[in-house]
């Protein structure tokens, strides 16, 4: 089944203002106005984009990392993932975020798509399928110092995503589009 897609927004935007501003994230608000005459604000939050990585070895083996998130004030299993740089195009920004975080290249490079945070988070999540790995130095950033990595089965991951063990909503869609595209699904 197809779903389709609005084109434009069902409302005319009348204005807008940039409340705050931290580096690559701003926090806007938008007043629109709707056919019927009636006004309201959007709050939203630009974000760069963002990649999720799941790398798969020949022996049906992935890696995870644990980190801590301020925000959650709790730490979460995640795929590989990050950031992308300003002009950073997204496969870029996977191989770069592999490296870091896992200490893996990869020879072959497979897009899942993207997919969207919040419904007021301008990013999008950037999904790819990494086989062909070999290892090579990590290089976390400051901000990782605490980051854990963990090699096992992708079946076990696939599992922590689908039995709510894995909390993160970019890694398991990360997990659930790698095990349709690795025919597991």
């Amino acid at each position: 089944m197809k779903l389709e897609r609005a084109e434009q927004p069902p409302f005319d935007v009348i204005g807008g203002e940039e409340v705050a501003r931290r580096a690559s994230i701003a926090l806007r608000s938008d007043r629109v106005r709707w056919p019927d005459g009636e006004e309201a604000d959007y709050r939203v939050v630009e974000s760069p984009d963002s990649v999720f990585i799941v790398p798969f070895d020949p022996r049906g083996g992935t890696v995870l990392v644990r980190q801590w998130r301020h925000a959650w004030n709790g730490s979460a299993w995640e795929v590989p993932a990050g950031t992308l740089e300003p002009r950073e195009e997204p496969l870029a920004g996977a191989q770069r975020e592999l490296r870091e975080e896992a200490g893996l290249i990869a020879e072959e490079w497979r897009p899942l798509g993207f997919t969207r945070g919040t419904a007021l988070v301008t990013g999008r999540q950037h999904h790819f399928l990494a086989r062909g790995l070999s290892r090579v130095q990590r290089a976390p950033e400051r901000y990782e110092r605490d980051m854990i990595l963990r090699e096992l089965p992708f079946d076990e991951a696939l599992e922590a995503a689908l039995d709510g063990s894995i909390e993160h909503a970019g890694t398991i869609a990360s997990l659930v589009r790698a095990a349709r595209a690795l025919g597991k699904l």
